[in-house]
């Protein structure tokens, strides 16, 4: 049986973390993007990293940063993976030597092939994380046609936007993407994360691979 990865992103508060980690999500995600309202500082970030047991991934998400910023962060903050979901090109997101991966904004028209094709290769690339195209950056909680995704992408698929509990087993059915990272979907308020529904959400993922494709 296959296991999609599943990434809990946007914590804030400890008992989040701690809620996500014991529902058995296998990474979470800091966000280090200051107009979102799951923005955390460098040093709210290491105090909630410091909390996450070994092998649950720590994944910093950033916007168009500088070299600088994102070079600050990561003198203060151990993080496993970094994540890109702006205009940034394949050798910035390789400069910091870290794994990383590198977000899409999906839509009719959009060529996923030939913009996966511009990161497929480059040094620490670990897959690449579709999201819905909505204006600003995020998807915004919303979803996008999942039969735009070719079947022959060369990265490891990491399906986002507009993923909840309703919808996860589906998702995971139709796609059998590598991993499925929510955020909105699984919060009771901006920011705010609630257990049941991570709870439900990560059950709804173990069924759908427990069971055949759509």
């Amino acid at each position: 049986m296959k296991r999609t990865r599943i990434k809990i992103c946007g914590i804030t508060r400890e008992q989040d973390l701690a809620t996500a980690v014991a529902a058995g999500a296998d990474a979470l995600g800091f966000v280090f993007y200051a107009p979102s309202p799951r923005y955390v500082t460098p040093q709210r970030a290491a105090q909630l990293v410091a909390q996450v047991p070994a092998f649950v991934a720590r994944v910093g998400l950033f916007v168009n940063e500088s070299a600088e910023t994102v070079g600050a962060v990561l003198a203060q903050v151990p993080l496993d993976l970094l994540q890109f979901h702006g205009d940034e090109d394949a050798a910035f997101c390789s400069s910091f030597g870290r794994p990383w991966i590198k977000a899409a904004r999906v839509k009719p028209g959009f060529d996923l092939l030939e913009y996966a094709s511009a990161f497929a290769g480059a040094p620490g690339i670990s897959g690449l994380l579709l999201d819905a195209h909505v204006e600003g950056y995020g998807g915004g909680g919303k979803s996008f046609d999942w039969s735009l995704i070719p079947q022959s992408l060369p990265l490891p698929v990491i399906l986002s936007g507009g993923l909840h509990p309703g919808n996860i087993a589906e998702a995971v059915r139709a796609v059998r993407p590598w991993a499925v990272d929510v955020s909105s979907g699984v919060e009771s308020a901006r920011g705010i994360k609630d257990a049941q529904k991570i709870t439900e959400f990560i059950a709804g993922v173990r069924d759908a691979d427990a069971g055949p494709s759509l």
